[in-house]
This record gives C-alpha cells, sequence and structure tokens, in this order.
C-alpha cells in the first residue's frame, strides 16, 4: 500500500436491498472523500444454512424473527445492480469494491474493476476461498476478526501456496512451505486489518496495540477495521501506523438493518476522513531534524552566551560575567565551559554576544 491511508467507507448491506439507496451511499462517501466504498455480495444459499442464527447484534438491531438467512436474503441486490454500482463509483470518483461471500461471486467481482479482494474476518478459515482469492490476481485485504496468530499464519499460508503454486495443498507440510517461500509474494499482495467483531465494538475489546504485533510477526502493512462508534479509535490506529481504514458508514443509524446501529453517520464519516488526513499529515517524517517551518524561529527562540557586565580585552572570562539570553546571535550555550577561562580578545559590553574563543586562546587558558 502506499504511504496515504487508504480509507474504505464500507456501505456493506446498509443499502437495506435498495440499488437508490446503495447510489446514495456512494455519494455520501465520494463527498466524505473516502478512497473506496465497499458493499457485501453473496448468494446467502451458498454462504449459510436454514440453521444459522443471528447474532445477537443482528437480533438487537432487526428483531428476533426470522433466521440470518431470510435476514440476509432482504438485502440483495442483482448482479445488474453490482454494475450500476460500479459505473456509479467511476463517475463520482470513488473506487467500487465489494466482499465476496462466496467462490462464485468472488470471480464475478474480481471482473468490476475492483482495486483490491476484501476477505473478510469469517472467512479466515475457510481454505477453498483463500485458495482462490489469491488467484484472482488482485492486491489482498485480509481481516483477522476473531483470529489468533496461528489462524492468521494458516490463512497467509494459503494465500502464499496459491500466490506461487498450482493446483491445491496435499497437507501441512505444502503450506509451511508455501508460507516459507512465499515470503516476498505476500509482501507484495497482501495487507492485514485489525479487527474486533462485534457491532459495535466496546473500546476494551479493540487492543489496538495488535496492529504491531500483526506487523511485527508477519512483516505485512496493516491496517484497521473499525466496528468502534465515533472517529477515535479510528484516528488513534492511523497515529499507529495503520495503512488502511475501513469503516462502516450509513445514511440513518436509525434504520432496522443489521449493520446501521454501529456505522458513521455522512457527517461522522466526513469529519474521520477530515481527521484521517490531518494525522497522516502530521506524521510526516520518521527523521528528527528542524522542519522548514521552524528554521526561521531558531535565532529567535534559542540563545546565546552574553556578557553580564563589561569585560575588558586581555581579561580572563570567569563564570560569572557569562550568561545566555536570546537571541541566538553568537556563541552557542553549549560552548560555555569552554569559553569561561579563555582570555577576551576584546572589549565586551553588557549583553554583548561572546565570540569563540580562537584556538591559541582556547590553547592558553
Amino acid at each position: 500500500m502506499a504511504d496515504r491511508v487508504l480509507v474504505i467507507a464500507e456501505a456493506g448491506v446498509n443499502h437495506d436491498g435498495s440499488f437508490d439507496d446503495a447510489c446514495r451511499l456512494i455519494d455520501v462517501a465520494a463527498e466524505a472523500g473516502a478512497d473506496i466504498v465497499k458493499f457485501q455480495s453473496g448468494n446467502p444459499r451458498n454462504v449459510m444454512t436454514q440453521r444459522a442464527i443471528k447474532a445477537a447484534y443482528q437480533e438487537h438491531n432487526t428483531g428476533s424473527s426470522g433466521t440470518q438467512l431470510e435476514m440476509v436474503a432482504s438485502l440483495v441486490l442483482s448482479r445488474e445492480e453490482h454494475c450500476g454500482l460500479a459505473d456509479r463509483c467511476e463517475k463520482r470518483g470513488v473506487r467500487f469494491m465489494s466482499t465476496a461471500f462466496d467462490i462464485e461471486s468472488l470471480h464475478f467481482l474480481a471482473g468490476l474493476r475492483m482495486p483490491a479482494v476484501k476477505v473478510p474476518s469469517g472467512d479466515l478459515t475457510w481454505g477453498s476461498m483463500l485458495l482462490e482469492a489469491s488467484r484472482v490476481g488482485l492486491p489482498l485485504i485480509v481481516s483477522t476478526g476473531m483470529a489468533t496468530l496461528e489462524e492468521v499464519e494458516d490463512a497467509l499460508a494459503v494465500i502464499a501456496f496459491g500466490l506461487t503454486r498450482e493446483g491445491v495443498p496435499a497437507g501441512k507440510h505444502d503450506l509451511q512451505r508455501a508460507f516459507q517461500d512465499g515470503q516476498a509474494a505476500l509482501r507484495e499482495r497482501v495487507t492485514l486489518l485489525h479487527c474486533t467483531t462485534e457491532y459495535p465494538a466496546p473500546l476494551a475489546a479493540i487492543n489496538l496495540r495488535a496492529m504491531a504485533t500483526l506487523a511485527d510477526a508477519f512483516d505485512l502493512p496493516v491496517g484497521y477495521s473499525d466496528h468502534s462508534l465515533g472517529q477515535t479509535v479510528a484516528v488513534a490506529a492511523v497515529a499507529r501506523g495503520a495503512s488502511v481504514i475501513e469503516k462502516h458508514f450509513t445514511l440513518d443509524r436509525r434504520r432496522q438493518g443489521p449493520d446501521h446501529l454501529a456505522s458513521a453517520e455522512p457527517d461522522e464519516l466526513a469529519a474521520m476522513i477530515r481527521s484521517i488526513r490531518e494525522v497522516e499529515s502530521a506524521l510526516g517524517s520518521v527523521q528528527k531534524r528542524p522542519a522548514p517551518a521552524e528554521i526561521g524561529n531558531i535565532p529567535i527562540a534559542r540563545r546565546a552566551l552574553v556578557a553580564t557586565r563589561a569585560v575588558r580585552r586581555g581579561e580572563t572570562i570567569t563564570a560569572d560575567a557569562v550568561t545566555a539570553k536570546r537571541p541566538a546571535d553568537g556563541l552557542s550555550p553549549m560552548e560555555e565551559w569552554r569559553l569561561i577561562g579563555t582570555i577576551a580578545e576584546r572589549d565586551y559590553a553588557f549583553d554583548d554576544a561572546f565570540d569563540p574563543p580562537s584556538g591559541d586562546a582556547a590553547e592558553a587558558s
């Protein structure tokens, strides 16, 4: 990923099955300054069985009646509508993405000019999807909610196999070898997202420090998928080095779909992106040196060694005759101990800046 933080506005299924609302979400993301607006796609019957229950947050947001399958089936957009969304994104100057929740949808979406493939947290342990996703020829953004480091490594091993080998792995040994041999391919193609899979995610469960753990463990770019309320955590993640920020957003948090309650409203999304860009600018360089903006203030804010009283030529300069005052138009105060004990080579009046001692004078002292 580039040095600029990639901001993904996660529309998900917050269109509630309405193509018009999905278009409105694209407009909101574009106006807020997002780089990408992302949806979610899949055939519900390929994703879950009839016995799949709603998560607690889904029940809270949509009611307890009906199954997860019935809920998700009401939120599906057609393939034609997906193409329309991709066109809308292009017109509005924001990139289109959608997360595929089945392999057939993955291959369909890969043809819609997406900048990357998103692997959701729930599919981190679905080897066949990881293998297929690694072979569509796009960068991969892999979310790690609910995962241990070992599970992340297992997923990366499958992706490495897909990036560097044909066929399917014969077993654990194949995957281990692929992970070892495929480090360069992973660095070229994969970004990991730290994530807490709860909606909304409580602050105490977010553990932003785990971003550094992922980066250290796998030497890959790391970002953050934010399910918390507000913008504080997403902005803090940027300050901690996130290369990607993903944030759910909605037209109105009062709507009844499963993800609205944990999503940012349009003004909040725009404010978050403004804050991210400000922090991104402030992060600057890792080098510690004067910034161009502060160079002019150096002589004003710093000090020089000056005389506290008249000092005559030939007099030994003593500690009581020396202090440091602004401006820094003479000898640095760090030279005070070298100056004291030398012979004044000219007369100094009160507040005159001292000259550097000559080599002869310094040696004579």
